[in-house]
C-alpha cells in the first residue's frame, strides 16, 4: 500500500471523528445516533460521487476485471475505508454494536483494505462500494426523521419503501452480478472472500427490510380500516 494512500485513511479518520464532533456541537440536544447517522449521511453521498467519478469504462462499469486500479479507485476506496474503521469504532462508544453490522463492516474493511493493499480490483470494488452506498443516505434520512417528529407518518413511510427499493436494485440485483465477476476473475482468494461475506449480509438485511416494509404497509392499512369505521357514519 502507497505512502499517500495510508495518509488518506489517517487524515479520513481524524476528519470523520472531527466531522462527527462538529456536529454534536452543532445538535448539542440530539442523540448520539442522530448526529452519527449525519456524518454517516454525508460519508454516503461523498462515496457515491467519487466512485461516479473512478470508473474507468462506462460501457463496463466493473471493467477492467482484475486490473490494477487506478488512482481515483484508490483514494475513493482510502476515503470510505477510514469512515469504515471511524464508524466500526463510533458504534463500539455507543454500545449498539449488531453482530451483522459488525460484520458488514468488518468485511467492507477487509476487502477493501485488501484492494488497496494488492493495489488492484480497483473497478470490482469501486462498484460494490456505489451499490452498497447508494442506499445509505436513506437509511439514516429515515432514522433522522424519527428523532426529528416524523416516525409514523406519510413522509417516514416513504422514505422506508424508497430505501426499500434502492437497496433491492442496487445489492440484490446489481450485487449479485458484481459478486459474480469479482469471483470469477483472477482476484486474491481474500478479496472473493469479502464479496461472497458481503453479499451473504446484504441478502439477510433484505429478509429484515422485506419484513420491515410488509409490516409498516400492514399496520398503515389496519390503521386505515379502523379510523374509517370510526368516522363512517351510522345509518
Amino acid at each position: 500500500m502507497e505512502a499517500y494512500i495510508i495518509n488518506v485513511i489517517v487524515l479520513g479518520v481524524i476528519s470523520w471523528t472531527t466531522a462527527f464532533l462538529l456536529v454534536r456541537r452543532i445538535f448539542p440536544k440530539r442523540s448520539f445516533d442522530f448526529c452519527n447517522r449525519a456524518v454517516s449521511t454525508i460519508h454516503a453521498t461523498l462515496a457515491v460521487i467519487l466512485t461516479f467519478l473512478s470508473v474507468q469504462d462506462w460501457g463496463c462499469p466493473v471493467c477492467p476485471l482484475a486490473a490494477k486500479s487506478s488512482p481515483k479507485q484508490m483514494q475513493a476506496l482510502a476515503v470510505s475505508l477510514s469512515y469504515m474503521i471511524y464508524d466500526l469504532i463510533c458504534c463500539l462508544f455507543e454500545k449498539r454494536v449488531s453482530l451483522d453490522n459488525s460484520i458488514h463492516h468488518l468485511v467492507s474493511i477487509v476487502g477493501i483494505g485488501a484492494g488497496l493493499a494488492y493495489e488492484k480490483c480497483g473497478s470490482e470494488l469501486v462498484a460494490a462500494l456505489w451499490v452498497t452506498e447508494v442506499s445509505s443516505p436513506f437509511l439514516h434520512l429515515r432514522e433522522l426523521l424519527k428523532e426529528l417528529g416524523f416516525r409514523d407518518t406519510d413522509l417516514n413511510l416513504a422514505v422506508d419503501i424508497l430505501f426499500a427499493v434502492i437497496f433491492t436494485l442496487g445489492r440484490m440485483v446489481c450485487g449479485p452480478y458484481i459478486t459474480y465477476v469479482t469471483v470469477s476473475a483472477s482476484n486474491p482468494f481474500v478479496i472473493k472472500a469479502m464479496a461472497l461475506g458481503l453479499q451473504l449480509v446484504s441478502a439477510f438485511w433484505f429478509y429484515k427490510i422485506v419484513r420491515m416494509v410488509t409490516h409498516k404497509l400492514t399496520k398503515r392499512t389496519a390503521s386505515k380500516n379502523v379510523s374509517s369505521k370510526l368516522f363512517t357514519p351510522k345509518i
